[in-house]
């Protein structure tokens, strides 16, 4: 194969019309060129972090759309959007695979051209850790009717699994991918560097692992234990046995 000859058709001439609406000419350069890349390796890390990057561009701005929706009482358009939040969170996982085909040596020579950057600097991500506080600001206003109403009352003593319910497990689904995407990531790190290494901004990497034990939505996860606790005083702390049927 012309490897040559390939490459350019890659690139496009950027004239056609879909080459035009998705500005391909300028989307394909945002990579190095072969001759630049460290490793072939390379070239998959870019564009892997580069979609992480417009994955979370796309949550973002829907979430901010989310809020909207929540505010205008809209919870079938809010939920709906949700889905989208989550299939893109799922993508996020997902591809990090792509990344454990790289061998611990080609990730070492890519990692000295980060200079000190990490994950941690990612514009998106840092947006998606701030966001969801106020999220939850706008379900308790909307949904918990500014606080008149609980969350033991919508999963427990009033469940009617109604619109405050189906949006309380929307952001514990929101909740549950992020946590979900952070260990996919925590355990990349273990495959690629190891967590007793120095990060590149001299901190240990297993300072990130604190990040997979932090809840955007602690309320969401405490009410569940308390439910459970509340039904279980009824049989105590040690059940009976259950004893098996007989045939009369």
């Amino acid at each position: 194969m012309n490897r040559k000859e390939y490459l350019e058709m890659m690139r496009g001439a950027g004239k056609l019309d879909y080459e035009i609406y998705l500005n391909t000419e300028r989307l394909l350069a945002c990579q190095k060129e072969p001759e630049d890349l460290c490793n072939p390796d390379e070239l998959q890390f870019m564009i892997v972090h580069q979609v992480e990057e417009l994955w979370m561009k796309l949550m973002g701005t829907t979430l901010l759309d989310i809020d909207d929706e929540m505010r205008a009482g809209r919870t079938l358009k809010a939920l709906t959007l949700f889905r989208r939040v989550h299939i893109c969170q799922e993508m996020m996982s997902t591809q990090l695979a792509l990344l454990e085909t790289m061998s611990p040596k080609d990730y070492q020579e890519i990692r000295l051209l980060l200079g000190n950057g990490s994950g941690q600097e990612s514009p998106g991500f840092r947006v998606l850790l701030k966001m969801p506080k106020d999220l939850w600001q706008t379900y308790v206003d909307i949904y918990l009717e500014g606080g008149k109403r609980t969350l033991e009352q919508v999963y427990d003593s009033e469940y009617s699994h109604d619109e405050a319910y189906m949006m309380a497990e929307a952001l514990a689904e929101f909740d549950e991918q992020f946590q979900k995407f952070r260990n996919a990531h925590m355990q990349l790190i273990y495959r690629s560097i190891g967590v007793a290494a120095n990060s590149l901004k001299g901190r240990p990497v297993k300072i990130l692992d604190a990040g997979i034990r932090q809840k955007f939505f602690p309320e969401l996860w405490s009410v569940r234990a308390e439910m459970t606790d509340r039904w279980g005083s009824s049989y105590g702390i040690k059940r009976d046995k259950l004893e098996p049927k007989t045939d009369a």
